[in-house]
Protein backbone atom coordinates (compact mmCIF):
# COMPACT_ATOMS: atom_id res chain seq x y z
CA UNK A 1 0.00 0.00 0.00
CA UNK A 2 1.45 3.30 -0.89
CA UNK A 3 1.93 5.56 2.05
CA UNK A 4 2.02 9.40 1.03
CA UNK A 5 3.97 10.63 3.91
CA UNK A 6 7.11 8.26 3.03
CA UNK A 7 6.69 7.33 -0.69
CA UNK A 8 7.67 9.92 -3.77
CA UNK A 9 4.09 10.20 -5.14
CA UNK A 10 3.81 10.63 -9.05
CA UNK A 11 1.12 10.88 -11.44
CA UNK A 12 0.52 8.09 -13.89
CA UNK A 13 0.84 10.16 -16.96
CA UNK A 14 4.90 11.47 -15.41
CA UNK A 15 5.29 7.35 -14.52
CA UNK A 16 4.62 6.40 -18.22
CA UNK A 17 6.79 9.08 -19.18
CA UNK A 18 9.68 7.98 -16.97
CA UNK A 19 9.61 4.39 -17.81
CA UNK A 20 12.05 2.53 -20.28
CA UNK A 21 11.18 2.45 -24.18
CA UNK A 22 9.26 -0.63 -25.48
CA UNK A 23 8.39 -2.03 -28.58
CA UNK A 24 9.79 -0.27 -31.18
CA UNK A 25 11.38 1.99 -29.29
CA UNK A 26 8.02 3.83 -27.68
CA UNK A 27 7.47 4.91 -24.03
CA UNK A 28 4.13 2.88 -22.28
CA UNK A 29 1.26 5.06 -22.76
CA UNK A 30 -0.57 6.22 -19.73
CA UNK A 31 -3.49 4.25 -20.66
CA UNK A 32 -1.24 1.23 -20.22
CA UNK A 33 -0.07 2.72 -16.52
CA UNK A 34 -3.78 2.92 -15.51
CA UNK A 35 -4.39 -0.88 -16.62
CA UNK A 36 -2.00 -1.90 -14.82
CA UNK A 37 -3.71 -0.03 -11.47
CA UNK A 38 -7.32 -1.44 -12.42
CA UNK A 39 -6.67 -4.75 -14.23
CA UNK A 40 -2.91 -5.75 -13.53
CA UNK A 41 -0.36 -6.87 -15.77
CA UNK A 42 0.12 -11.40 -15.51
CA UNK A 43 -2.21 -11.17 -12.40
CA UNK A 44 0.07 -8.34 -10.58
CA UNK A 45 -1.52 -4.86 -9.96
CA UNK A 46 0.09 -1.77 -9.96
CA UNK A 47 -1.03 0.12 -6.15
CA UNK A 48 -2.33 3.39 -7.00
CA UNK A 49 -3.81 6.31 -4.60
CA UNK A 50 -6.49 9.00 -6.03
CA UNK A 51 -4.94 12.43 -5.13
CA UNK A 52 -7.60 15.13 -5.28
CA UNK A 53 -8.99 14.54 -9.19
CA UNK A 54 -5.20 12.74 -9.98
CA UNK A 55 -4.35 8.84 -10.03
CA UNK A 56 -0.92 9.15 -8.60
CA UNK A 57 1.23 5.76 -7.62
CA UNK A 58 4.80 6.21 -6.17
CA UNK A 59 8.35 5.45 -7.74
CA UNK A 60 8.35 2.91 -5.11
CA UNK A 61 5.40 1.34 -6.00
CA UNK A 62 6.35 1.19 -9.23
CA UNK A 63 9.84 -0.69 -8.19
CA UNK A 64 7.32 -3.22 -6.09
CA UNK A 65 5.37 -3.75 -9.09
CA UNK A 66 8.26 -4.63 -11.47
CA UNK A 67 9.85 -6.69 -9.17
CA UNK A 68 6.68 -8.96 -8.15
CA UNK A 69 6.24 -9.11 -12.11
CA UNK A 70 9.88 -10.11 -12.39
CA UNK A 71 9.25 -12.91 -9.62
CA UNK A 72 5.94 -13.93 -10.90
CA UNK A 73 4.16 -13.00 -7.89
CA UNK A 74 0.65 -13.44 -9.77
CA UNK A 75 0.18 -16.85 -7.96
CA UNK A 76 -0.03 -14.74 -4.39
CA UNK A 77 -3.37 -13.29 -6.37
CA UNK A 78 -6.43 -15.23 -6.30
CA UNK A 79 -7.89 -16.23 -9.53
CA UNK A 80 -10.93 -14.74 -11.03
CA UNK A 81 -13.59 -16.87 -11.66
CA UNK A 82 -15.87 -16.42 -14.64
CA UNK A 83 -19.89 -16.30 -13.46
CA UNK A 84 -19.92 -20.39 -14.89
CA UNK A 85 -17.43 -21.26 -12.94
CA UNK A 86 -18.77 -19.64 -9.59
CA UNK A 87 -22.09 -20.78 -10.20
CA UNK A 88 -20.80 -24.35 -11.09
CA UNK A 89 -19.11 -23.90 -7.80
CA UNK A 90 -22.07 -23.10 -5.87
CA UNK A 91 -24.27 -25.62 -7.02
CA UNK A 92 -20.71 -28.17 -6.39
CA UNK A 93 -21.45 -27.01 -2.50
CA UNK A 94 -25.43 -27.54 -2.80
CA UNK A 95 -24.92 -31.27 -3.95
CA UNK A 96 -22.08 -31.62 -1.03
CA UNK A 97 -24.57 -30.00 1.64
CA UNK A 98 -27.39 -32.17 0.76
CA UNK A 99 -25.70 -35.34 0.47
CA UNK A 100 -24.04 -34.47 3.95
CA UNK A 101 -27.68 -33.69 5.07
CA UNK A 102 -27.53 -30.18 6.43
Amino acid sequence: MIDPNTETLIRLADAAKSLPCRRAGKKPHVSCVYRWTTSGCRGVVLEAIQVGGTRCTSKEALARFFRRLTRGDAADVPAVRSVAQRQRAAERAMRELDAAGI
